[in-house]
């Protein structure tokens, strides 16, 4: 019984710790190549010199369509001063579907399908929505979020990072 108790201990304990590395860490974000709805090719390093949220969703996942005003405020009033976001939609997304969200709701930022999941693998093997990584200017990831987060701590963490040089 003890020793069943001390590895449930460390298991806790090492889970975590790894969500404590993940959602703080600065750790450089994978150099992935992002295709746009356009089909412009685009990789990692080329967004550096902006503070970047990378945001996995879905269109079938709710928390993630309710978040999607708050992602078009927050990108019309930063990406003056250097935000940006990429918004990648699930490989289990039909491609119709996200090009549909995306046209009907006007989205501002880019928007790319992981038809192939290549890029959530590539960022931890991402299967839930919303997830989103925060990346500095560097190309370093700063913040991880999952679900719904604080709006103030995120506009404070994103003016931050734009503010570093």
């Amino acid at each position: 019984m003890k020793k069943i108790l001390i590895i449930a201990i460390a298991v806790a304990a090492a889970v975590g710790l790894g969500v404590w590395t993940m959602s703080d860490s600065k750790s450089a974000a994978p150099n992935v190549a992002f295709t746009d709805l356009n089909g412009k090719t685009f990789h990692t390093e080329d967004l550096r010199g902006k503070v970047v949220l990378v945001k996995f969703w879905a269109t079938d996942c709710t928390t993630c369509v309710a978040q999607m005003p708050d992602n078009i405020a927050n990108f019309q009033a930063l990406s003056g001063k250097g935000f940006d976001i990429v918004a990648v939609a699930m490989k289990h997304d039909p491609i119709n579907y996200v090009l549909n969200f995306a046209q009907s709701r006007q989205l501002p930022f880019t928007v790319v399908h992981d038809a192939n999941g290549d890029i959530a693998k590539a960022f931890g093997d991402v299967r839930l929505t919303p997830t989103a990584f925060l990346l500095d200017k560097q190309g370093h990831i700063i913040k991880r979020y999952l679900g719904n987060y604080d709006k103030q701590d995120f506009i404070a963490t994103v003016e931050k990072a734009l503010s570093s040089s």
